[in-house]
Order: structure tokens, then sequence, then C-alpha cells
């Protein structure tokens, strides 16, 4: 059984032409002509009175009206997705699918291990497992691109429900034979004596981080600066550099004893949050609730 059974063509249709921003990318995504296509949302232009799209050079923007529409139909697509779902749950979660989103920290190894360990309980669950950046998670969430999405977050976000929040302070992490390893903390003037790699300034990380340093009138330059926080850990692990990571993304790495995390003391970097994300007034399938709570738990397995 599909979902698509439940969902009106002409908002099928419309959505798609809404999140690819032609007709021609709607047909080639749908497998449908594009005067199949134009049909439909003509149609629903005439049923409403209204134009539901702004026609430009370089493609189709929705217009008010439009967006009005386009939440209305993500909406109905997630309710008929969850009923489906729910139905085939009745048959013991031998089938399903949970769509995630996450920034990167999280993709290296922690949510990697809580997937496998969840499929284990109930091999017929697929996932899909989407990485980016904290605002584009978020946007996935509210489009429904993503059941869960995971980030660190400082701000309130339109139409996210926060399933679950939890501090996430900002550790200094080096290998064991580091000369702070032993470190209960570490003040942010300590760093300025060391290698650093860090995050580059696009990082929310890294914002923290420079804006902690000028407010403490302190000027620290990394030796190594990476997009790609896999790398900095590899930095960290292959020789006497430091990083800052939360502790979620290195939990692995701490526990096999291959690297240490200390907190890194300082009032500005304070405030950061873990948040698992929902779409606000969404009724979630069965299964996505399911898995939800199960990373709920093994969040709470932080020492933090």
């Amino acid at each position: 059984m599909k979902s698509d059974h439940l969902k009106e063509t002409s908002l099928r249709y419309f959505l798609e032409v809404a999140r690819c921003g032609s007709i021609n990318g709607a047909s080639e995504r749908l497998c449908v002509a594009t005067s199949a296509i134009s049909r439909q949302i003509s149609g629903l232009e005439n049923a409403l009175d209204v134009q539901l799209f702004e026609r430009r050079p370089r493609g189709m923007v929705l217009s008010a009206a439009g967006e009005m529409l386009a939440t209305h139909a993500r909406r109905a697509a997630l309710e008929a997705d969850r009923v489906v779902l729910d139905i085939l749950a009745l048959q013991g979660f031998h089938k399903g699918h949970v769509s995630l989103a996450c920034t990167e920290g999280f993709a290296i190894n922690f949510l990697p291990g809580l997937v496998i360990d969840f499929q284990e309980k109930y091999p017929g669950i697929h996932f899909t497992l989407q990485v980016s950046g904290p605002a584009h998670v978020s946007e996935m969430v509210r489009t429904g691109d993503a059941d869960i999405g995971m980030t660190f977050n400082r701000l309130a976000q339109k139409d996210i429900k926060v399933e679950h929040r939890q501090p996430a302070p900002v550790m200094v992490i080096m290998r064991p034979d580091h000369a702070l390893a032993k470190s209960k903390s570490i003040r942010l003037s300590q760093l300025a004596a060391h290698a650093l790699a860090l995050p580059t300034p696009e990082s929310s990380l890294r914002q923290l981080f420079d804006v902690a340093c000028s407010r403490s009138g302190l000027l620290i330059e990394p030796r190594v600066t990476s997009n790609c926080a896999t790398a900095l850990h590899r930095f960290v692990l292959s020789g006497g550099i430091l990083s800052l990571a939360g502790e979620v993304s290195v939990r692995n790495y701490v526990a096999e004893g291959t690297m240490v995390a200390v907190p890194l003391q300082d009032k500005m970097l304070e405030g950061r949050n873990i948040e698992l994300q929902t779409l606000v007034g969404r009724t979630l399938p069965g299964v996505v609730k399911t898995f939800l709570s199960y990373v709920k738990g093994r969040l709470g397995e932080a020492e933090i």
C-alpha cells in the first residue's frame, strides 16, 4: 500500500513544482508529462481563483497564497504517510521508514550506531539520514523532508516543535597523552598556548568561540581550519592538536579511550543546546515516535 493513493493528484503535483521550482523539474521527478502537471496547477488556481506561483524567467516561486496552500498540502501528505505507516505497524513494525536530518557531528558515530541498534530489534524499518547545517535541518523538518531533526540550537524556530532539549557544553577534545588531558576543566585563555584545529567561521560553534575570545580580549589563531568535523577529529587523533566539540559528537571516541573531552569554561559558551525537532501540529507515525523515544533515552546517557 502506498500513501500516494491517499493524496490528491493535484496537490502532489503542486507540491513537487513548489519543491523543484519548475514544472520541468517536477515532470522529471514524477515521470509525468509537463502538460498534465500544468493542467493540475491551472485547475487548482481556477478553483481557488488565485495565482499560486509567480512565473519567473528562472523558474516558479510560490505566491503568498501558494505558501498557504503548500503548508496545508505538506501536512496532508504527512498525515497520509502516517496513516499508511500506522497500518503497517499493526503487523508489528515489520515495515516502515524514518527520515532523519542532522548536523554533521551527530552523523559521525552517534546516530549511525542508534540506527543499527534499532534495526536489530526492528529489521524491517528503513532509514534515510541527511546531513546539513542547523538552519537547513530545521527547514527539512518544516517541509516534511525529515521526520526528525537533530541539531544544535540557541533560538526558537518557527513551526518547529522541540521534542527534547538538553545542554550541550563545549568540550576541548584531545588525545589522552596531551598535556591538558587530565584537567577537570580548561579556561579559554589556556588554549592560546596550544595548537588548535577549529571549524570554519560559518559554524555556530566557531562563532560562539570567536565572540567569547573577543569579549575576553584574546586573539587565538587556529593552526588548522576545516568545515568537516570528521577531519577535525582526525587531526586530534593524529597529533598533539586540540579541537572543540559537543560531548555527543565524540562520545564513542571517549568510550574507546582514544580521545579525552574536557569542559571549556566560559559563560559566553553556555546556552548551546541539543534539540530533537519535529513539525508543529504533526501527528507522528508510531514507528517515528518509537525511534524518537529511543534517541531521547540514548541522549540522556551523556555525562554532562
